[in-house]
């Protein structure tokens, strides 16, 4: 058996708490160090989750090498992603991030470069990706050949209070984006072009957009549609939502919690397969260990979950427009913004290497 991986949690707020019980509970990861700007709530955090002996610091580099970590997990607020992923990237120690990468393209293509430089993994927490009832969709996916649409619709009505609610589209960047990835996982394809409309109806609660309709383009010609509303009382969906594919060779529906259903073109139902792998945060984590163990390319590696965030910058950009968006443009104008603004030199000068941010994000060009 292999030593567990030593970690440095940064972070110590509610999701850090929730991190801090998976780590607990996976015997291939052992905490070696809390970091928070907040001492004493990173202290409190520790010792309420059973670590009262790990030191707490609030910077990773008063306890990288005291500590002899291993790899990083970055639980800050969004805003603070980039400075804290690149900082433990360019210390040599892999990082596993919770989403989103980054509250813009152009901070995470300089997160993509700081991977490039420093030859470290850098993979996000795309936790909706480690449904085993998700799973099941996806495996029956396959076998109901190309998709002609998938749609998903996300109805709740949470009382966030705080930054939320004071959001100008607190759906579309704060939530959307679980949708949009897992629909990269679902069709198996990369969007090309968005067009979406934003409101808040009369009697939101949030002050900015709290609903929003979006049809995605994907390579292939595949169509996915997302309705979505953060003010919906009644009737409310599961937090994944409710998906429907339809595939030249039958439908599938998944309520977003249980066991999905399909049926094939010939009338015969296809069972689901329903597998019992770790999920959510908890499968996050296993895959990040095998990754950085086996040097395998995990899913939400950075180069490749630009471009979920990319999906949520082109529907911002669509519904302030009015006008269809592509995600290529998208990219290319925060490549642009990088270059030009990107004040490390070793960081800029990978950046200035690419020969095509679409192709190094994984898109067609």
């Amino acid at each position: 058996m292999p030593e567990p991986l030593r970690l440095l949690q940064v972070g110590a707020g509610g999701m850090g708490r929730a991190w801090l019980r998976t780590i607990d509970e996976n015997p291939d990861v052992v905490l070696v160090g809390l970091i928070d700007l907040d001492l004493q709530l990173a202290r409190t955090a520790a010792d309420e989750h059973g670590y009262a002996e790990v030191p707490v610091a609030a910077s990773v580099g008063e306890l990288a090498e005291a500590t002899e970590a291993d790899a990083v997990i970055d639980v800050t607020v969004p805003v603070a992603h980039p400075k804290v992923s690149i900082d433990a990237l360019l210390r040599g120690l892999p990082v596993l991030c919770e989403k989103p990468l980054a509250e813009t393209v152009r901070e995470c293509l300089s997160m993509v470069a700081a991977a490039e430089a420093s030859g470290k993994l850098l993979m996000v927490s795309q936790s909706r990706r480690y449904f085993r009832t998700g799973n099941a969709f996806s495996r029956q996916l396959a076998e109901l050949g190309p998709l002609g649409s998938l749609s998903c619709e996300f109805f709740k009505a949470p009382r966030f209070g705080g930054f939320r609610a004071r959001m100008a589209e607190p759906l579309l960047i704060d939530m959307a984006i679980h949708q949009f990835d897992l629909a990269r996982k679902l069709i198996g394809a990369e969007p090309v072009s968005v067009y979406c409309e934003s409101y808040n109806p009369e009697w939101s609660w949030f002050d900015g957009n709290a609903a929003a309709n979006a049809i995605f383009t994907f390579d292939g010609g595949t169509r996915f549609s997302f309705t979505g509303s953060w003010c919906a009382p009644g009737l409310e969906t599961s937090w994944n939502g409710h998906w429907r594919a339809g595939g030249s060779g039958g439908t599938a529906i998944w309520d977003g919690d249980t066991a999905p259903q399909a049926e094939l073109s010939s009338g015969s139902a296809l069972p689901a397969a329903v597998g019992d792998e770790p999920e959510q945060i908890a499968g996050s984590l296993t895959e990040f260990v095998r990754a950085v163990r086996e040097g395998v390319v995990p899913q939400s590696e950075v180069h490749a979950n630009v471009v979920s965030v990319a999906m949520v910058e082109a529907a911002v950009r669509s519904a302030a427009t009015g006008s269809q968006v592509l995600i290529a443009d998208v990219l290319a104008d925060a490549y642009a913004e990088a270059i030009a603004t990107e004040r490390d030199g070793a960081l800029r000068a990978v950046l200035e290497s690419w020969p095509s941010v679409q192709k190094v994000v994984g898109l067609r060009t």
